[in-house]
């Protein structure tokens, strides 16, 4: 399965193939659990010799960094995209939501790796990081909630940290599924339908 850039950037000439290594580890993470992925089967993946491979990442963990950094960059750049968004607070709360869902299609093994146990010190970081950038995720959603409540898109007795809570918990029910039928497709038009649910019955009267 093909993956697109992993943050939206523009690559300089020769990091095209560390682009390459990296989604390969993601997508035998997802076809083969990550704690399975070794240097070799990566290099397979791309039809490269180990050593090939080590000119661009001398070691594994060099590979689990890189796919950290990326990950947490997309992050935060889905979060400034959503808030700089011309128009309403919930479409900014919409398209930041969007944002999310797509990157959990694009990199369906992320669920794998979160939720990894005992997991080596490559994918610990892995997961440190991202947790953090789910935290700044939550606190851009609880933000945007706040001012949609203050503008009077939603009501006005809803919590906004209560709001953010639910909508994670959308990605997270569809991340679920997704490792249960191995379908990335299933995320992102389920997410933006069932938020369009979740925020109809916030409004004063219960309009989308």
């Amino acid at each position: 399965m093909p993956y697109p850039a992993l943050k939206p950037r523009t690559r300089k000439p020769g990091e095209d193939r560390k682009t390459d290594i990296m989604r390969a580890a993601l997508d035998l993470s997802f076809r083969r659990g990550p704690d399975q992925v070794t240097t070799g089967m990566i290099a397979r993946e791309l039809g490269l010799s180990q050593p090939a491979l080590y000119k661009h990442f001398p070691k594994k963990a060099d590979i689990w960094r890189a796919i950290s950094d990326s990950l947490c960059a997309r992050v935060a750049d889905n979060i400034v995209r959503a808030k700089a968004r011309e128009g309403s607070n919930l479409d900014r709360l919409r398209h930041l939501v969007s944002l999310q869902l797509e990157l959990v299609r694009d990199v369906p093994a992320l669920p794998d790796i979160m939720t990894m146990r005992n997991p080596d010190a490559e994918k610990s970081r892995l997961q440190t990081q991202m947790q953090a950038s789910m935290g700044n995720l939550g606190l851009a959603l609880t933000e945007i909630t706040r001012e949609a409540i203050d503008t009077g898109e939603l009501r006005q007795n809803l919590d906004p940290a209560d709001v953010a809570t639910l909508i994670i918990g959308i990605g997270q029910s569809l991340a679920l599924r997704m490792l249960v039928f191995r379908n990335p497709d299933i995320v992102v038009p389920n997410g933006k339908r069932l938020l369009d649910l979740l925020l109809s019955g916030f409004t004063e009267k219960g309009e989308r």
